[in-house]
């Protein structure tokens, strides 16, 4: 048996600490993979955290009276898919410096209930320096900080939600990586400049009246105006809110008359400077009677839409009824004209109930019934349907009459022809003039405009 010496046991045990490092390194790496939202990784991306700002978003900066490292504010738009970044001016003033579209955010318009929900959370929040994070496995990121001081009053829970890249999101608003590289080194910078955290602005959308009506019915409408609240105290100062919490509602530039603000208690009494809050005042007004306006603006507009969905629909009954209720209604009285022309055809008249309704097609179903061609060769026999002559004369074959008669109580003969009688034969006419038209198709014409007399009112 080999004893081993002194230096191979010494040699072999540093060698077997290192092998469990790795072991324990690899599985707290696996376990980061399966933790729910946007977890990060232990592999950095290769100094994109150290990235500079871009050359020519640089020249803006120095353009627009700002510095690199001077503060920043976010603004984060849902319906939009819109990320703003706010940069300080040196007068103090906070401007838009660019406007960046995210690529993909999870949920709903609507807070962030409970983890798991896949929301991407609403509301206001800080991120400080230690929130940053070089090492995602989705490129680069900053966690929000949620559940806030609000979010825990209201007993919301989630974990890692956070603004990155890689364009993939489960419950964090996503970026491209370019797009997430640029922020990141905008905050980076804010934070070498002295920034001790910079403030997030999270919306459902942008907080306009016409975005405020258009949502008007929304279960989250008073938790939105709460955030409205906010947005006006940045859109009318142009300087970062301060945000507190007290009886679960967010306050803002708010200062207490005695004691300190409890997220989960009432808010106790307040002051915020008068100007501020004159500001605020005019604007909120302001805002509440153009969204009432534009609330019956769009009412009126939907039920001027409405009005025209039934009446197309009452012409469509209208001129489809008669298709429709062939099949099911009862055979409908003929007029007297129709009657005639049938008698005079040699066809049988089928008898209707009294008091029926119709159209007269569902009469004449069955009976062979064939309405008369005008366009029948001339030495076929036509039926008249300008009505009955009392005394139908017979007209000879062979000789010209200028009487015109019915033909259809006529034989049939052939045709003389002009070399054996020496004359052209003349046509005995199929017509028998009157004052008033009151043959079949007359009748059918006169129904005619009485149906659209009928469509032109439903049109009025």
């Amino acid at each position: 048996m080999t004893v081993p010496s002194a230096a191979q046991s010494l040699s072999d045990k540093p060698r077997f600490k290192k092998g469990r490092a790795v072991r324990a390194l690899l599985s707290a790496s696996a376990l980061a993979l399966v933790l729910a939202g946007c977890q990060v990784s232990e592999f950095a991306h290769e100094a994109a955290h150290l990235a500079p700002i871009p050359a020519g978003l640089d020249r803006k900066i120095d353009r627009m009276g700002m510095r690199a490292g001077s503060p920043i504010l976010l603004r984060i738009y849902k319906e939009e898919s819109a990320l703003e970044v706010w940069k300080e001016d040196k007068s103090g003033r906070f401007q838009l410096l660019k406007e960046y579209e995210i690529c993909a955010w999870s949920g709903e318009l609507g807070p962030k209930i409970k983890e798991g929900d896949r929301q991407a959370p609403e509301g206001f929040y800080h991120v400080t320096p230690g929130l940053m994070n070089p090492n995602s496995s989705y490129h680069l990121a900053f966690n929000l900080g949620f559940p806030n001081a609000f979010d825990r009053s209201h007993g919301r829970t989630g974990s890692h939600l956070m603004v990155h890249g890689d364009c993939s999101s489960r419950g964090c608003y996503a970026m491209e990586d370019d797009q997430i590289e640029e922020i990141y080194a905008l905050a980076r910078e804010a934070f070498r400049g002295g920034q001790r955290a910079f403030q997030v602005q999270a919306f459902p959308f942008k907080m306009t009246p016409e975005n405020m009506a258009k949502h008007a019915d929304s279960e989250h409408l008073p938790f939105w105006e709460m955030l409205k609240r906010g947005s006006d105290h940045f859109e009318v100062t142009r300087q970062v809110p301060r945000v507190d919490v007290c009886g679960r509602q967010y306050v803002f530039n708010a200062t207490p008359e005695t004691g300190a603000f409890s997220a989960r208690t009432e808010c106790p009494a307040y002051d915020v400077r008068d100007d501020v809050e004159q500001l605020v005042a005019a604007k909120w007004d302001a805002d509440l009677k153009r969204r009432g306006t534009v609330i019956a603006r769009n009412a009126a507009r939907d039920e001027r839409e409405q009005r025209w969905e039934d009446r197309e629909q009452a012409i469509a009954a209208f001129f489809d009824r008669g298709g429709r209720e062939e099949d099911t209604a009862e055979p409908a009285p003929l007029s007297e004209t129709e009657a005639t022309a049938l008698a005079v055809a040699g066809v049988p008249v089928p008898r209707s109930a009294p008091g029926d309704r119709g159209n007269g097609r569902a009469a004449t179903e069955g009976v062979g019934f064939r309405l008369p061609n005008p366009f029948a060769r001339r030495d076929e026999p036509v039926a008249s349907v300008a009505g009955v002559v009392e005394e139908a004369e017979t007209v000879s074959p062979t000789a010209p009459s200028s009487t015109a008669t019915s033909v259809a109580q006529a034989p049939a003969s052939p045709r003389p022809q002009a070399a054996e009688t020496g004359v052209t034969p003349t046509e005995p006419l199929a017509y028998a003039p009157a004052e008033k038209d009151t043959g079949f198709f007359a009748s059918m014409a006169e129904g005619s405009r009485g149906l659209f007399r009928k469509a032109g009112a439903i049109f009025k």
